[in-house]
């Protein structure tokens, strides 16, 4: 086996620079580790650049989420469209207020929610068409079912499309929530990701695209909905922030002030963040050209930008994902399987009766793809390193199973 020319090579790693020290330094210094000026700081910051009229920090991506489904107002058996080919999260938030996924599968290419197929089921289900109940989980038969919301998701920093399910879901009266964790700075037809809908979600996981360590954020233009956001937050305290006065059942969804200071200095680094990561995301594609075997992604259409988040790669049906990995994990490689469908996790599956074949597009991408280190850091040299590993270890799966297929024979 060859000798790795380097020691190891993660899957992410966040760009932490003097800007980051200094904020987080001055949060310490002010001995305010909560609900202080960084947090208002990094919400101002955050609002302005994409436009919207209030930004609220929470303590992760899937706090921002399980909000977003409150204001909408789900809640015991209403029902929430989304797509199975995401992190859990997504998912999840729905089932904490005790709604009903309702899933869509992706479009084969692009890998976001199919926007024809979502318009067909809020109709199905709006005016409770023909065979509008097959729709539903197996295991669900709710007798009053609202459709409350749906959940487009901006996978791996691809926005999804989203006009024609906005007009659709606001003619009904159906909340549009933007699950924007992976897509801070995504932009199509110049609407940046989480722009498009009623409320949008986004998170700051040491692996995204900018970090506060654990962290999230809401955009909204209903000022009503910010208020509900910054109560439920705080425990439900009350809009007006009389002390240990509660108006309602709320959370510890707060985003702390170091975390606040180290997401606002990451926040004013976006723009060099994001072209860094597009610079190791088109050395990846280049190099890829070359290998059969290990297809990238779509290219963004016309109009459109992407934030890369990950790199994932499509493997051939004749390759063993699971193979590649450990064969990368060899060579100090990391890599992962980005994303297992939310409809055959074992816990959906039991509560719901998801099987598989449900939803195919959204499983072949499960079974497939193979997420690559992705993280500005990464050198020219370590991409190519990465590359040429993929690249022998196909030639060496290819030749083995011909290998056995010509035993056989």
């Amino acid at each position: 086996m060859t000798t790795p020319p380097f020691r190891s090579i993660p899957l992410a790693a966040p760009d932490i620079g003097p800007e980051e020290m200094r904020l987080v330094q001055e949060a310490l210094q002010s001995q305010r580790l909560a609900s202080g000026p960084m947090l208002v700081r990094f919400e101002e910051a955050f609002a302005n650049r994409f436009g919207a009229r209030f930004a609220v920090g929470v303590s992760n991506g899937t706090a921002a989420l399980h909000l977003a489904m409150i204001a909408a107002g789900v809640h015991d058996g209403d029902l929430v469209v989304t797509t199975p080919f995401s992190f859990i999260a997504s998912a999840n938030a729905i089932l904490y207020e005790r709604g009903i996924p309702i899933f869509v599968d992706v479009d084969p290419e692009t890998l976001t929610i199919d926007p024809a197929k979502s318009l067909q089921v809020i109709d199905d289900i709006v005016y409770r068409k023909a065979g509008w109940r097959r729709l539903l989980p197996r295991n669900c038969n709710p007798t009053s079912a609202q459709l409350r919301a749906i959940v487009p998701i901006h996978i791996f920093g691809r926005p999804a499309q989203m006009k024609e399910i906005v007009d659709r879901a606001h003619a009904h009266q159906i909340a549009v929530i933007e699950d924007a964790c992976e897509a801070i700075g995504a932009e199509s037809d110049g609407v940046f990701a989480g722009r498009w809908g009623d409320a949008s979600a986004f998170g700051f996981y040491p692996n995204k695209q900018i970090t506060t360590g654990e962290g999230g954020m809401l955009l909204t233009d209903n000022e009503e909905w910010a208020r509900l956001f910054r109560s439920l937050r705080n425990q439900g305290r009350a809009t007006d922030e009389q002390w240990f006065r509660h108006d309602r059942l709320g959370f510890n969804y707060r985003l702390d002030e170091l975390s606040a200071a180290l997401g606002l200095a990451q926040f004013s680094r976006l723009d060099e963040l994001l072209a860094r990561r597009e610079a190791v995301a088109n050395r990846y594609s280049a190099l890829l050209e070359e290998v059969d075997g290990a297809t990238p992604l779509a290219a963004p259409r016309a109009g459109m930008r992407l934030s890369w988040f990950l790199y994932p790669v499509r493997l051939a049906e004749d390759l063993d994902r699971d193979q590649m990995i450990a064969a990368l994990e060899k060579q100090g490689i990391m890599s992962r399987p980005y994303f297992w469908p939310i409809h055959l996790q074992p816990f959906y599956r039991e509560r719901f009766g998801f099987q598989p074949g449900d939803f195919p597009h959204s499983e072949a991408a499960g079974h497939s793809l193979l997420s690559l280190p992705m993280f500005p850091g990464l050198t020219s040299d370590e991409i190519e390193w990465i590359v040429s590993v993929v690249a022998d270890e196909i030639k060496r799966a290819r030749r083995d199973r011909r290998g056995v297929a010509a035993a056989r024979s």
